[in-house]
């Protein structure tokens, strides 16, 4: 079996991440020290709170973060997790993040009711990408967010969503992979995301 890490810095939804995981497949590990980052096949950075503690909190993880998202170790963002992959978040002022991925976390403009909270559609814009394959154009998943991201690559977006605006909901470069929705909170279609992730692993 693969060894995933779960990140533990004291701003995720862990346990209920690592059941979605253990149901597609795989056992993890939960790790709250940056040398549990070693030797690891995959690496899983939920988030759930404001981008200005959850990078501060990340700040000893970082560096094990980008080496191993560089040296090809299959890395999954959930929610403020794909957040923190891009490079800056305007929530709260103006904060870097980890800059593996190019863009600005921005809020949702005014007009509808924020955060989103509950169900919505994915439009798939790459339907090749093997983190949703077997996933339905028009799959429901769940949210709760009040920031997305604006990409600078367009060819990194998966999967689109409309709240007001039309906002990334699955982003993806080589063996990076993020959705703004939280997989282990979508049913069955989740499942298959995670199961999806467990198998690119396992490649």
């Amino acid at each position: 079996m693969p060894d995933i890490v779960v990140i533990d810095y004291g701003m995720g939804n862990l346990r209920s991440v690592q059941r979605g995981i253990d149901a597609a497949g795989s056992p993890t590990r939960i790790i709250t020290e940056k040398d549990g980052l070693r030797g690891a096949d995959a690496i899983i950075l939920p988030g759930v709170g404001a981008f200005r503690d959850a990078i501060a909190n990340l700040a000893p993880f970082k560096q094990g973060i980008c080496d191993a998202a560089e040296s090809g170790v299959p890395l999954l963002g959930i929610c403020l997790g794909l957040q923190l992959l891009f490079t800056r978040s305007t929530e709260g002022g103006s904060y870097p993040g980890l800059d593996i991925l190019s863009g600005t976390i921005q809020p949702f403009p005014k007009g509808r009711k924020i955060p989103q909270i509950g169900w919505n559609t994915l439009t798939i814009v790459d339907a090749g990408n093997l983190l949703i394959r077997g996933v339905p154009d028009g799959s429901y998943v769940y949210f709760v967010h009040s920031y997305y991201a604006q990409v600078e690559r367009e060819k990194e977006v998966v999967a689109m969503t409309r709240y007001g605006i039309d906002f990334p909901s699955i982003v993806s470069r080589r063996n990076i992979f993020a959705t703004q929705f939280h997989p282990e909170k979508s049913g069955k279609t989740g499942l298959r995301i995670l199961k999806n992730f467990v198998d690119i692993v396992k490649r």
